[in-house]
């Protein structure tokens, strides 16, 4: 009799990412957030990972890269108050509350040249609850911790890791 190790959680979620991630371009967010819920909420999905907070920030663990396919997931580890800054994507990003509860903010663009994003609506993520958007300036959001606890979400964006910090984010607000 041959056993067969069930894969973990991450690797599932990995493995549905990268298939996702083969989707015509329209459809690879929606695709790739489908891949997220589908384990998201699993209490073990991070075993054997370390995703410490930081005092100061939340924080980016890399979880997986994939260059040929120009995508990187990582999960973004929240304390209680953090929160990113209203921004809109550089690139498509696809996204799941893995722990905790996150509040997501969307904005519209400013009325006039130079005025800051005004928000629109408001929606409470938790665990397996996902986001997704194609690049553009439009999609405007900001996701918070609000809650008492740590919080943690899983993020695949589609450019390499080393691009994040030119080519994920077009801060709007802190």
């Amino acid at each position: 009799m041959t056993y067969i190790r069930p894969r973990a959680p991450l690797d599932r979620m990995l493995a549905g990412i990268a298939e996702a991630a083969r989707a015509a371009e329209a459809d690879r967010p929606a695709a790739i957030a489908a891949a997220i819920a589908a384990e998201a909420a699993r209490p073990d999905l991070l075993d054997g990972r370390d995703c410490p907070c930081s005092p100061d920030r939340y924080i980016r663990h890399l979880l997986a890269e994939n260059r040929d396919q120009g995508y990187a997931v990582v999960a973004l580890v929240w304390r209680p108050g953090q929160m990113s800054p209203v921004h809109a994507h550089r690139t498509w990003c696809a996204f799941g509350a893995h722990a905790g509860v996150l509040t997501e903010t969307f904005y519209a663009p400013g009325d006039a040249p130079g005025d800051p994003p005004r928000p629109t609506a408001t929606r409470l993520l938790a665990p397996g609850g996902t986001g997704h958007a194609a690049a553009g300036p439009q999609a405007i959001h900001r996701i918070a911790n609000l809650g008492c606890g740590r919080a943690v979400s899983i993020h695949c964006y589609g450019v390499t890791y080393d691009r994040f910090g030119d080519s994920v984010n077009e801060v709007l607000s802190a």
